[in-house]
C-alpha cells in the first residue's frame, strides 16, 4: 500500500509581513527625522563665536543713550547670533529641569505628537478606550491637549519666564558689550536679523528633508 505524501508546513509569511508593515510607529522615518535635526543643529552651532570674545570684560561698557544701547543690540546680535540663542536654550533647559512635572508634561506632549500624529501611519485608525478616533479627530485633540497644557498648567509659565529671562540677558549683553569694526566686517552678506532666524533655517531645512520619510511613515 502506498504511502500518502508528506505534507510540509507552510507559514503564513504573508499574515506576518503584513502585521509588521502596519507597525504602529515607523522606527526608519523617526530616525530619519531626528538625524535631520541633529545635523542642521550641528551646523547651526559650528557657526558660533569663540565664548572668550562673548565674555571679554575689557570690551563692557555703559552705553551713551538708548539709541547707541540699540545699535549695540542690533550689531552684537549680527555677529553673536547663535551664541544668544545658544544662551537662551540654555536658560529653557535649565527652567525645565528645575521643574520636573513641567518637563515630564512637555515631552509626553510631545512625544503624543510625534507618535500618534507625525510618524504614525494612517492605517489602521488611532483606537483609544474602544473608540476610533480619524486622523482629523486625532489632530483636533493634540491642538486641544497642547491648548490646555501650555496656557492652563505651570508649563506655560515656565516656558514664558525662562524666554523672558534668556532675552534679557541677551538684552543686557547686547547693549553693554561695545561692538568693534571686525564684526562688521565679518559679518555674512545678507544675515538675517531675526532672533529665530537661525533656528527657523534649522527646522526648514530638517522638514524640507524629512518630508518624504514622513510622508512614507504615513501611508
Amino acid at each position: 500500500m502506498a504511502s500518502s505524501p508528506a505534507i510540509l508546513p507552510i507559514s503564513n509569511q504573508q499574515t506576518i509581513s503584513t502585521g509588521e508593515s502596519q507597525a504602529p510607529v515607523s522606527t526608519p522615518a523617526v530616525r530619519a527625522f531626528i538625524n535631520t535635526v541633529t545635523e542642521n543643529v550641528r551646523s547651526g552651532l559650528s557657526s558660533r563665536r569663540p565664548w572668550s570674545e562673548l565674555v571679554d570684560r575689557s570690551a563692557f561698557s555703559k552705553p551713551d543713550s538708548i539709541t547707541d544701547a540699540a545699535g549695540r543690540i542690533r550689531k552684537n546680535y549680527s555677529y553673536f547670533r547663535v551664541n544668544y540663542i545658544t544662551i537662551i536654550a540654555a536658560v529653557l533647559g535649565f527652567s525645565l529641569l528645575t521643574n520636573p512635572f513641567s518637563l515630564i508634561i512637555l515631552v509626553g506632549l510631545l512625544a503624543a505628537w510625534l507618535f500618534l500624529y507625525l510618524f504614525r501611519p494612517s492605517d489602521p485608525p488611532l483606537v483609544i478606550f474602544g473608540r476610533t478616533f480619524s486622523e482629523r479627530e486625532t489632530l483636533g485633540l493634540l491642538i486641544i491637549s497642547s491648548i490646555v497644557v501650555i496656557f492652563l498648567t505651570s508649563v506655560g509659565s515656565v516656558l514664558i519666564s525662562a524666554l523672558l529671562l534668556g532675552t534679557a540677558v541677551v538684552f543686557a549683553h547686547g547693549a553693554f558689550r561695545t561692538p568693534e569694526d571686525l564684526f562688521l566686517d565679518e559679518q555674512e552678506p545678507g544675515a538675517s536679523t531675526g532672533f529665530l532666524s537661525f533656528l527657523s533655517g534649522a527646522a526648514s531645512s530638517a522638514a524640507v528633508s524629512a518630508a518624504p520619510v514622513v510622508a512614507a511613515a504615513r501611508v
